[in-house]
C-alpha cells in the first residue's frame, strides 16, 4: 500500500492540516492556530473547512493567516469554504434520486421537485455549507406562491439535507427547523350535514366510515393520521402537519370515537392503515355506496369546526385543537396554556346524533 506524500512542516502559530481517515469524500480538516488550553493539554477548535488534499487545506490556511494579519479581506463562502453550491448539491441528489436509484419514480414527482427547486433561486450560488436556518426560512416567508408550493419547498430541502450529510458535505440539517409561514390556503369546504352524520354513525362498523367519524370528530388534516401518536390510556391524539402552530398540537379524544380510535389502532403511528391518497379514494367510494354527496377527507376539518361552533366550544380552544394561529393575539398565542382535561371538557360539549334524537 502506498504511503501518504510526506508534507513540509506548517509553522508555528499557523494552523494544522490533520489527515482524518480514509472513506470520506474530503478527509483532510483545516485548523486555525491553538488559542484555548483546557485541563489536559490543548483544545482543538473548530475546523475551518475540510477539503479533499492537503494543498487545499494549505491554501485556506495561508488565506487565514493573511486575513489574520490585515492583507487580504477573504469573502466567506467564496474562498474558504470548499462546499459546493446549493445548484452542485441539488443536481447531484437530483441524478441519484432519479437516475442511479433502481426505484422509477413518476415523472410529476420529478417535475415536483424541479418547480420545488425553482423557487429556491435566492440559494442557488451560494455554498451549501454556508448556508443557515434564517436563509432557508427566509425563502418561505418571501415565497409568495400557494401553500402547496411552500410544501414541495419543504420537502426539497430535506431530501437535500438527507443527501448532503450523506456524503458529509454538512453535518447539520437546518431544514428540520422549517416551518409554514402562513396557514393553509385552500381551506375552502363543505362540512358533513345532519343528515349525512347521522348516515355515517349508522354505518360505523365499516372500517373507512370509522375512521370518516374519527376524522369528522377530531380535526386533524388527513396527512396528521399517518404520523400520529395516540395515546389510549389518556384518551388523546398528538400530532400535526403544516404550519408552527398546528405540529405537535394535543387534542383529546371524544367520547363517541373511543371505540373506533381503539378498534383501528395497531400499534403504529398510521391510523389510515394506508396512505393519504389510497384513503382518499376509498372514502369517496363508501360516500357514494352511502347515497352521501362527495366530500373531501379536509371536509372532515371542517365538520369538526362546525360542530366546535355549533355546541358552544371555546373559540380559543377551537383554535389550539384546529392548530390555527392566533396571530396578533400575543397574549393567547404566547401565554394561553391549556391544560388537556381542560380542553377536554371543551371537546366533549360536541353531541352526536345519537343524542341529538
Amino acid at each position: 500500500m502506498a504511503k501518504r506524500k510526506k508534507r513540509m512542516k506548517l509553522p508555528n502559530n499557523f494552523g494544522s492540516i490533520k489527515y482524518l481517515g480514509k472513506g470520506r469524500r474530503r478527509p483532510y480538516g483545516v485548523y486555525p492556530p491553538v488559542t484555548e488550553y483546557g485541563f489536559h493539554g490543548p483544545v482543538t477548535p473548530k475546523a475551518l473547512a475540510y477539503t479533499e488534499t492537503w494543498e487545499e487545506g494549505y491554501e485556506i490556511l495561508t488565506a487565514y493567516n493573511m486575513e489574520k494579519a490585515g492583507k487580504i479581506a477573504v469573502r466567506r463562502g467564496v474562498f474558504i469554504d470548499r462546499t459546493p453550491t446549493f445548484s452542485e448539491v441539488y443536481e447531484r441528489y437530483f441524478h441519484e434520486k432519479y437516475y442511479s436509484s433502481p426505484k422509477k419514480l413518476s415523472k410529476a414527482s420529478m417535475g415536483s421537485t424541479e418547480a420545488a427547486y425553482k423557487n429556491c433561486a435566492k440559494l442557488h450560488d451560494k455554498q451549501f455549507g454556508q448556508l443557515k436556518y434564517e436563509d432557508l426560512q427566509e425563502v418561505l416567508n418571501n415565497c409568495q406562491l400557494k401553500h402547496a408550493s411552500l410544501e414541495l419547498i419543504i420537502s426539497l430541502l430535506h431530501q437535500m439535507y438527507k443527501y448532503a450529510m450523506k456524503y458529509e458535505i454538512v453535518d447539520k440539517d437546518y431544514s428540520a427547523f422549517l416551518y409554514l409561514p402562513k396557514e393553509e390556503d385552500d381551506e375552502a369546504g363543505v362540512p358533513f350535514s345532519d343528515g349525512d352524520l347521522r348516515i355515517l354513525w349508522e354505518n360505523q362498523g365499516d372500517p373507512v366510515v370509522e375512521m370518516i367519524l374519527i376524522m369528522c370528530y377530531s380535526g386533524f388534516r388527513i396527512k396528521a393520521y399517518t404520523d400520529m401518536v395516540v395515546d389510549l390510556e389518556n384518551r388523546c391524539f398528538t400530532g400535526g402537519v403544516k404550519t408552527k402552530t398546528s405540529k405537535h398540537r394535543i387534542v383529546p379524544i371524544h367520547s363517541s370515537i373511543c371505540s373506533l380510535v381503539a378498534n383501528r389502532f395497531d400499534g403504529s403511528s398510521n391510523l389510515l392503515s394506508c396512505s393519504a391518497g389510497t384513503f382518499r379514494n376509498r372514502m369517496y367510494a363508501t360516500l357514494g355506496r352511502l347515497g352521501i354527496d362527495k366530500h373531501t377527507p379536509h371536509d372532515c376539518r371542517h365538520t369538526f369546526s362546525m360542530l366546535c361552533e355549533r355546541y358552544g366550544v371555546n373559540e380559543n380552544d377551537r383554535k389550539r385543537m384546529l392548530g390555527h394561529s392566533f396571530g396578533s393575539d400575543i397574549t393567547n398565542a404566547k401565554y394561553g396554556h391549556r391544560s388537556l382535561e381542560e380542553l377536554r371538557a371543551e371537546i366533549e360539549k360536541i353531541q352526536t346524533p345519537e343524542i341529538c334524537c
